[in-house]
């Protein structure tokens, strides 16, 4: 504590003396050390990112060093013309199976999951109420048919009098009028006979197509009629299945008409993936219109399907055949490039440098790509490290051997002591020449003569 006079009092005034603190110092100054420790950081970084830079592949031969490539050769063979589409695996056939009678379902006869053929018997409904109404149908027919023969034999009889003018016409009339009322009402009589009959086999269900059978959609005792909305089961057509899918209507005439024409035009079903193959089939038909809202025609492809390896609602990826081009210069799709001159590829020259040369692209077939102009076959074209690649670039060929470490810096260096006149081996010569070859007028080395 220090005393110093009071201003207006004169007594001494105490004020406390301010002692050193070690954490207030710590709180003033760890920005500053915070601060200067990231500025280390940051610079340790940037030292190592130049030093991996120079020791890089790219950086280890300098700016002009040659490119590891992969190359391909022009080469001519055939190119499919393959039209690609999304489609959904449609059964040709898919049933709904009801019950064309009102009654109690006595009987299922097929097991979920069943592959059944057309007229196997599925189902059967109670068929005793409609066994007695053919009966009854039957008893009143037989009825009927008497009374018919009864009036038939009167009518004669009556005919045969009138001939002996025994009895008036009108009485014949009367009963010949009477045989053909009664023919009306045999003729109703059979037909509900034979309406009967039919409610009987209608109790009986079989499959009305060859396929698999669904999930039950109703169990056995419960009352049916013809307008249960799901009816009792579905029965699926899978052998042969179809394939609806659409193309752009751009597409139209390079698919109709060669189909018009008779040929037969292949279509291979791949998975969602566009991976696995699953099927090949036919192109078996083509919608009669395009439709105006989408801009696309359907189609219909049929596979036989002998695996079962398309199934009903699954959507798959179509590939269409249309044609085949011969005779087409090929190049991997790898090795086409675009930028400002249009589509190029890098054409590798003898003396191991690249051209970036302009071509026309024709068909393309997956990993394979036609082209009509701009290269021509044998070229060797780069379809693989182009992302640093420029027009002149020099590169190293699969299987050649890179140029040693420290090789791509000599021409610099040779440059840098040719520049120098006197000192080296260039003060040998008046003329401008050193003992290792020629200088031209730029001061680049040339092999010696």
């Amino acid at each position: 504590m220090t005393s110093t006079p009071h201003p207006t009092t004169g007594r001494p005034a105490f004020r406390p003396t301010r002692r050193f603190q070690p954490w207030a110092f710590t709180r003033r100054n760890k920005w500053v050390l915070l601060g200067g420790l990231l500025i280390i950081v940051i610079l340790f970084v940037l030292i190592r990112h130049g030093t991996q830079t120079a020791t890089a592949p790219g950086g280890q031969f300098g700016a002009g060093a040659p490119m590891a490539v992969n190359t391909a050769k022009v080469e001519n063979g055939d190119v499919q013309v393959i039209l690609n589409a999304l489609g959904t695996v449609t059964p040709l056939q898919n049933v709904t199976v009801r019950t064309q009678i009102n009654g109690q379902l006595q009987q299922v006869a097929f097991t979920e999951g069943q592959m059944v053929k057309k007229g196997d018997f599925l189902a059967e409904v109670d068929p005793r109420p409609y066994q007695a109404a053919l009966e009854q149908a039957q008893g009143t027919l037989i009825r009927d048919q008497a009374l018919l023969k009864n009036a038939q034999l009167d009518a004669e009889r009556y005919v045969k009098l009138v001939q002996q003018d025994s009895i008036s016409s009108q009485t014949r009339d009367t009963q010949l009028a009477l045989v053909r009322q009664d023919q009306g009402i045999v003729a109703t009589d059979q037909a509900a006979v034979d309406t009967a009959k039919l409610n009987l086999d209608y109790c009986h269900i079989v499959s009305p197509v060859t396929g698999r059978v669904g999930l039950r959609q109703i169990d056995q005792g419960n009352y049916v009629t013809p307008g249960d909305t799901n009816g009792i089961v579905v029965v699926t057509q899978l052998q042969p299945i179809s394939v609806l899918f659409t193309l752009p209507e751009d597409n139209v005439l390079a698919v109709t008409k060669p189909f018009h024409a008779g040929q037969s035009l292949a279509a291979t079903a791949m998975d969602k993936s566009n991976t696995a193959k699953l099927a090949t089939g036919m192109l078996s038909n083509i919608d009669n219109q395009i439709d105006t809202t989408t801009g696309t025609f359907k189609l219909r492809a049929q596979f036989d399907n002998t695996d079962e390896g398309l199934f009903p609602n699954q959507f798959v990826n179509i590939q269409l055949l249309v044609d085949t081009l011969h005779d087409q210069m090929v190049v991997p799709t790898a090795a086409i490039q675009r930028g400002a001159p249009g589509t190029f590829v890098y054409a590798v020259n003898p003396d191991s440098t690249v051209s970036v040369k302009p071509v026309k692209l024709g068909v393309n077939q997956g990993e394979r790509q036609a082209i009509l102009s701009g290269i021509a076959v044998g070229d060797m074209v780069v379809t693989d490290g182009v992302d640093r690649l420029r027009d002149g670039a020099k590169v190293v060929l699969p299987g050649a051997q890179p140029p040693a470490p420290g090789t791509g810096g000599g021409t610099r260096r040779h440059r840098h002591e040719g520049a120098d006149g006197a000192q080296g081996n260039g003060a040998d010569h008046k003329d401008g020449t050193n003992s290792g070859g020629n200088k031209d007028s730029s001061g680049d080395r040339q092999p010696q003569q």
